[in-house]
């Protein structure tokens, strides 16, 4: 059975992610398909609609924001910090209900910088990427993009998120019951329309667009053309429920789209990261046995050599050492009976034991030169 689609929900914060997800849950239940619902958001005090995973049964915002002197985007990142050491949990629960649901939604914090530019915002979605068909909204609230300065941003801003995330990506225009998204989208596909209303905002008395921002917008709106061609534009109303069979629809077009074209290079990577760390393991190890190698020789006394045959009828050497020791051990035929406490085994030296004691002791045993020593010194007067 094929993997259901991960619906991810991103935008700024007052863009309506919230009430978005509601209208999505609620419509999936009135279909009588049913979502999963995952919350990222440590931060949200009530979510209007049942949730199957929350940060907020793993860790809790105001002790990490206490504990760690942090404040609100720090504490909401180290609170996607600590929940993203168990993301392979989520992921293994998501597997296992994968049979039986039929979405996933994910709703993500209001700081989206904390989500999309952490650390723990890359695991978290490169892990349900890798295991589930992922697809990104990009929430944008229609209302306050009427302005070309306001529009340019957000388009810069889910550039941006698309090059990093590197994941099918749909734009929603949300609060369409305020705000029409007809100029909006004129405005992405045609860029004589984004010129003249460019042009219209130069001619007011603020003069907010004029000069160097007119000219750098202009050039934006040029470089973002190719941009616009690979995304899905829909106008929703979370709170009328408009549009919402639309960005389905949208969905279901970018699920094929992440088949086709991002699955391949997931999977590339994903191959590229395992030989790579294949080749690492290979040289740790190969490392590991040369220093045991040298380890080892450098401690041994007696070095393996190759098996040398003397004659036929005499036996074989294992090893130099071995050499010596049977040169000392048995005298060659014709030799004279050599003491041990003179040659110590070996034929025409003293050895160093001999030498020594006598230098010391000219006369008598150790032993003996012991006991005199010991008896001197009993009988030295006091």
């Amino acid at each position: 059975m094929s993997q259901p689609p991960v619906i991810m929900v991103v935008g700024m914060a007052g863009s309506g992610k919230t009430t978005f997800m509601q209208r999505l849950n609620a419509h999936l239940h009135e279909k009588k398909e049913p979502p999963y619902i995952v919350n990222l958001d440590p931060a949200v005090k009530n979510v209007p609609f049942d949730r199957h995973i929350d940060i907020r049964d793993s860790v809790n915002y105001k002790q990490v924001m206490k504990q760690y002197n942090l404040g609100p985007n720090g504490g909401i990142m180290t609170c996607l910090n600590l929940f993203a050491t168990k993301i392979d949990q989520v992921i293994g629960i998501l597997e296992k209900r994968a049979s039986t649901i039929p979405r996933i939604l994910v709703d993500t914090p209001g700081q989206i910088e904390c989500f999309v530019w952490s650390a723990s915002g890359a695991i978290v979605t490169d892990a349900l990427a890798s295991s589930f068909p992922t697809v990104l909204a990009y929430v944008i609230d229609t209302p306050r993009t009427t302005s070309t300065s306001t529009f340019m941003s957000n388009m810069l801003y889910a550039c941006s998120i698309l090059y990093k995330t590197k994941l099918p990506m749909i734009i929603v225009f949300n609060k369409t019951d305020a705000q029409d998204a007809a100029f909006a989208k004129e405005w992405m596909t045609d860029f004589e329309a984004f010129q003249a209303a460019l042009r219209q905002e130069e001619e007011k008395e603020d003069g907010t667009n004029s000069g160097y921002m007119g000219s750098l917008m202009n050039s934006m709106s040029l470089m973002l053309d190719e941009f616009y061609n690979h995304l899905d534009v829909v106008s929703v109303s979370s709170m009328t429920g408009a549009g919402i069979d639309d960005f389905f629809k949208a969905v279901d077009s970018k699920v094929e789209e992440y088949k086709k074209d991002y699955l391949p290079e997931l999977e590339k990577a994903r191959k590229e990261r395992e030989e790579k760390k294949n080749e690492e393991k290979s040289e740790q190890l190969d490392r590991l046995m040369s220093d045991m190698k040298m380890s080892g020789s450098s401690s041994s006394v007696r070095k393996p050599k190759k098996n040398i045959k003397v004659s036929a009828s005499e036996p074989e050497i294992d090893t130099l050492s071995d050499a010596v020791d049977s040169d000392g051990d048995e005298l060659m035929e014709g030799d004279p009976d050599i003491e041990d406490n003179t040659l110590d085994g070996r034929m025409g030296d003293d050895s160093l034991v001999d030498r020594y004691e006598r230098a010391l002791h000219k006369e008598g045993k150790p032993d003996d030169v012991a006991d005199e020593s010991f008896m001197r010194y009993l009988n030295v007067p006091r």
